[in-house]
């Protein structure tokens, strides 16, 4: 423990805590208004309540975090799922409030995928007589599950999945094996050490054909010993680059038979008598079930990036590097770092781009919901019983379903590369505390990392996108009446491509957003041009088909961050200043994105090169230094509690340097140990004195 005269220290002023006040000062941006606008003031009220609760358990004391190693994260994690299931039980939380709980928890549990998509999963593919059998007793925790779909040699291509699962007529059951050691199921969350059951997907064989991939319930461990069954091979796969507190395992099986009623039987089945395949009645269900998951991504990515942002504002606030070489006065002191324009083309675009996600999401959502009938009104259309030779071939839906699964897998993909990327570019700009735990962007930026291969592959998922828009341009130039956005766009662009474009992107907002409509618009059509003229492969069309859904996806944040702020709940329930301000985010996040893809706006025709000049040297830069002032109210609407960003660099009161020796000094059980360092000794510990430690805290 520090000496009493080292605790009397403080940092050199100005304090953190005077300059974030000074920040906020200059600012009358209502950050009160504007988080209950974002979350709505029920939302952050359950929030409050639910923090009061966790922070006065001991469970989720967060103090020693990142001192732990893997196992001992690991079982805390598992107390921590533990009492959350008995708090929820006896506060009577609802779904709702119980992920507002693991939010601030901030870290992946152990009952993770089981809570997810375990019971989705049983949910929306059993039959009420396996609802009975199984997603009761999961819901009750009896249960504990998780979803094993992917494989040691296979990950996105589900239909490449090598685990079969055998129909044994004789008995009536299912044999699940692994037949090769790529065949091992793997990254399968929960499963490592906690699940008991898990979703099995395996192709289907009966009398020698596969009918391809389906989910199958089987039993892993005992629900007494929780050892593995016979012929059942389970375990944990190791530390990984971060999601330590999971328990991602894999999973193997030697020929183990099932009962019929473990396959999962909604949408497909086998006959018990007949042993006939039933087909399923539309594949277009799975897209609501992806869309979903794909749409809460999005949603959520604009929330993660903010934690970020939020942390680097606030320390770049607060620290002060080198003095302004045109200030007036040789004794004006060193400049805090968010006056560098340099952090600030970093930052601040980054904070534009945390709302323009958060609208997005919520209009995804909200367009799901919108569709769900139209998902409904598939059921019992006749399924499609496989692709065709071509790969831009879609599974049957209405028009209106497939833009929005396309739109959701190259929002997703987007979303959580922006949010993704731009956490370690908040990382960076914090200088080299950022690389310190303490700064909390780290071990955040190591949880959220897999979100960018999980529920599809960002590269792989944005074929599917370039796949919706090849064959949503063929429909338009066939003269197809079908009408959504996407339609529009391009019989907009076909209108009007030989006039030109003349958008006015530096004065209309609207512009800006026709602007983006017309670049995805000509990459279509050059992309269709090589696919069905100068017959490319569609291998070799691969990175135009990335940078096709990029672009449309980048159109795709800018529309909905701009249909947003023209909407009436913004003028009601903001005021006059901050929808300004609001506007202000729009054009720094839409002009920023443009000015960066300047080449794909250029050769489209959709702006000039002096318009691309004027927004990189004149627009962006008035737009850093308009919205500069506002910084810090802006990310304090985001209302992140201390607590729950777990971040000696964003703390709210400025009191950073103060925080970080704390942590180090005070709070690091490494100090309590006094080891022998001359390489004669082979004595590695002279004295440990962790227990003591540990007692103190």
């Amino acid at each position: 423990m520090a000496p009493s005269w080292v605790k009397n220290l403080t940092p050199s002023a100005p304090q953190g805590s005077e300059l974030l006040a000074k920040e906020r000062a200059q600012s009358n941006l209502s950050v009160e208004q504007l988080s209950e606008f974002l979350h709505t003031k029920d939302v952050l009220q359950r929030q409050d309540a639910i923090l009061k609760i966790l922070k006065s358990e001991k469970a989720f004391d967060k103090s020693q975090n990142y001192f732990s190693g893997r196992e001992t994260r690991f079982t805390n994690a598992l107390a921590r799922a533990k009492r959350l299931q008995q708090l929820a039980a006896k506060h009577g939380w609802t779904q709702d409030e119980y992920q507002v709980a693991t939010e601030l928890i901030s870290e992946p549990g152990p009952y993770g995928l089981h809570a997810s998509m375990f019971l989705i999963t049983l949910r929306d593919q059993g039959t009420s007589e396996q609802h009975q059998l199984f997603l009761h007793k999961a819901e009750r925790y009896e249960y504990i599950g998780c979803y094993a779909q992917t494989e040691l040699g296979h990950g996105s291509n589900v239909r490449g999945l090598e685990t079969t699962a055998t129909w044994n007529a004789e008995d009536k059951t299912f044999t699940i094996h692994t037949p090769q050691l790529t065949a091992a199921k793997w990254w399968i969350g929960s499963l490592g050490r906690t699940a008991n059951h898990a979703v099995v997907m395996a192709q289907l064989i009966i009398d020698g054909k596969s009918h391809g991939p389906h989910p199958f319930v089987v039993q892993i461990r005992d629900l007494r010993s929780h050892q593995p069954l016979e012929n059942v091979h389970v375990g944990d796969i190791g530390p990984k680059f971060g999601y330590n507190t999971m328990d991602n395992g894999f999973l193997l099986f030697n020929r183990v038979k099932i009962p019929h009623a473990n396959m999962l039987a909604k949408f497909s089945s086998v006959d018990p008598q007949s042993g006939k395949y039933i087909k399923p009645p539309s594949a277009s269900l799975v897209y609501g079930t992806l869309t979903w998951v794909r749409s809460t991504i999005v949603l959520q990515s604009g929330g993660v990036l903010a934690r970020g942002v939020t942390i680097a504002i606030r320390y770049c606030a607060v620290r002060r590097q080198f003095q302004d070489r045109d200030a007036k006065s040789l004794d004006a002191g060193e400049n805090q770092v968010l006056n560098y324009t340099m952090v600030q083309v970093r930052l601040l675009p980054l904070l534009a781009a945390t709302f323009a996600l958060h609208f997005t999401g919520r209009g995804m959502m909200a367009l799901y919901q919108e569709n769900q009938k139209k998902m409904a009104g598939d059921v019992g259309k006749a399924g499609q019983p496989g692709r065709g030779p071509s790969p831009e071939e879609l599974f049957p839906s209405t028009d209106l379903l497939a833009d929005l699964h396309a739109t959701s897998c190259g929002l997703k993909a987007l979303a959580s590369t922006t949010a993704a990327e731009g956490l370690e570019i908040c990382r960076r700009a914090c200088g080299g505390h950022g690389y310190s735990s303490f700064s909390g962007i780290g071990s955040w930026y190591a949880d959220y990392l897999p979100t960018t291969t999980w529920e599809g592959d960002n590269y792989m998922l944005t074929q599917q996108v370039a796949r919706y828009l090849l064959k949503s341009a063929r429909a338009v130039l066939e003269g197809d009446t079908s009408d959504n956005d996407t339609t529009r766009i391009l019989r907009t662009f076909l209108a009007r491509r030989d006039m030109g474009a003349a958008f006015d992107v530096l004065g209309r907002d609207e512009d800006i957003v026709a602007a983006f409509a017309w670049r995805t618009s000509f990459l279509t059509f050059e992309s269709l041009k090589h696919r069905d003229e100068d017959k490319n492969s569609w291998n070799n069309l691969l990175v135009d088909f990335w940078r096709l859904s990029t672009a449309h996806s980048q159109y795709l944040i800018v529309k909905n961050f701009y249909d947003a702020l023209r909407s009436d709940t913004v003028s009601q329930e903001l005021n006059q200043g901050t929808v300004v301000l609001m506007h202000k985010l729009f054009r720094l996040h839409a002009l920023h994105t443009l000015e960066r893809e300047a080449s794909e706006f250029f050769s489209s025709a959709a702006v000039t090169v002096r318009q691309i000049q004027l927004a990189r040297t004149k627009a962006v830069m008035n737009l850093l230094e308009e919205i500069r002032p506002h910084a810090v109210r802006l990310v304090d609407a985001w209302r992140f509690p201390d607590w729950q960003l777990d971040s000696s660099l964003g703390r709210y009161d400025g009191k950073v340097y103060e925080d970080l020796f704390h942590r180090a000094s005070e709070m690091n059980p490494l100090n309590a140990i006094t080891i022998d360092p001359y390489p004669g000794n082979d004595v590695l510990v002279k004295k440990d004195d962790r227990d003591a430690f540990k007692s103190k805290l």
